[in-house]
């Protein structure tokens, strides 16, 4: 059983059980001044990813997602029953597709949403528009913006979201589980040859993210480098002739089903020139794996990890066939 596992149970036990059925010496009244050094103290106040004192008198009994990924992170913290209202296209786990729809982030319909009374909104940071928070806010609404630049930032967020709807002990055991299989990830990739690698987030135009964007962490804890980490902005527009000089060795699609068939076409005929795709290093990452800012992000990571061994697979074959080649030349 994994160390941090074998954490929970014990203090699982601590809690359930009298000190003196544990053979420990601190007595049940111990265990009660652990208790309750352990609830919670109202109100709740925390900082959330704008840099903005949040406060609450309780837990959060009605929850409004505006992100199907903030639903899905709501969820998989053990809060998921709370949730009145979610965005559009919040389709995962299966049950958020029964909570009332409350339009999606670049049209949200706010009169919904204060209907649906919630105690607390939570908001994707970059993703709604600003002005939408100010007015739920304005409405007398408590809003909570959350952003992940990082996959380090998942569990993070899972803990918050934990401690704002009182599902902390889920929200630990998701949030613990998840930063072990990211360590063994990182573990596992860390000494691997570099790949160089252009991420496709959209194809008309061509678009792509910079190094402040969670999809570049993924990359690069994959031992892959992203061609346009220097770019200014968080989702740039790259032109073709950007593609042409960057010449990456892989490039990854999570634009849309489409690229496993006319989106690879299309790069192959615009672009032949690139090693991407003179060599067949064209893949695809479904969106919202690799889109949404959830647990299920990791496993985008051992795809995209899978996909650039694939890489470093077929260059090593190539530099062996060299050398066999030039070995023989060399022996007629």
């Amino acid at each position: 059983m994994p160390l941090n596992k074998i954490r929970r149970s014990v203090l699982i036990l601590l809690f359930v059980f009298p000190a003196s059925l544990l053979g420990t010496s601190i007595g049940i009244a111990g265990v009660i001044n652990v208790a309750a050094a352990a609830l919670p103290a109202f109100p709740i106040k925390l900082t959330d990813d704008r840099g903005h004192s949040v406060r609450l008198d309780h837990f959060a009994k009605r929850i409004v997602s505006l992100s199907p990924h903030i639903t899905e992170l709501i969820f998989a913290a053990g809060a998921g029953s709370k949730l009145v209202g979610v965005s559009r296209y919040s389709d995962y786990p299966d049950a958020a597709r029964t909570v009332q729809d409350v339009g999606d982030a670049s049209n949200l319909d706010l009169e919904r949403i204060v209907a649906l009374k919630p105690d607390l909104v939570v908001a994707w940071h970059s993703g709604n528009a600003r002005k939408d928070i100010e007015k739920l806010e304005k409405l007398g609404i408590t809003v909570f913006a959350t952003e992940a630049n990082k996959l380090g930032d998942v569990p993070r967020l899972l803990r918050t979201a934990g401690k704002l709807a009182g599902t902390s002990m889920q929200a630990e055991s998701a949030a613990s589980d998840y930063e072990e299989e990211l360590q063994g990830i990182k573990h596992t990739y860390s000494d691997r040859r570099k790949i160089s690698v252009f991420q496709v987030i959209w194809h008309q135009p061509l678009m792509t993210v910079n190094g402040n964007h969670l999809i570049s962490d993924i990359i690069g804890i994959c031992g892959g480098v992203n061609v346009f980490r220097s770019a200014p902005s968080l989702t740039p527009v790259i032109s073709p002739e950007n593609l042409v000089e960057a010449d990456p060795q892989a490039i990854i699609s999570s634009a849309s089903d489409e690229f496993a068939e006319t989106g690879a076409r299309n790069l192959s005929r615009r672009f032949p020139q690139v090693s991407a795709v003179r060599n067949s290093h064209l893949f695809f990452v479904h969106p919202d794996l690799l889109h949404r800012q959830t647990v299920r992000m990791l496993r985008a990571a051992k795809t995209v990890c899978a996909q650039l061994d694939s890489v470093r697979s077929r260059q090593q074959k190539d530099v062996s066939g060299t050398g066999a080649d030039a070995a023989t030349r060399s022996s007629s």
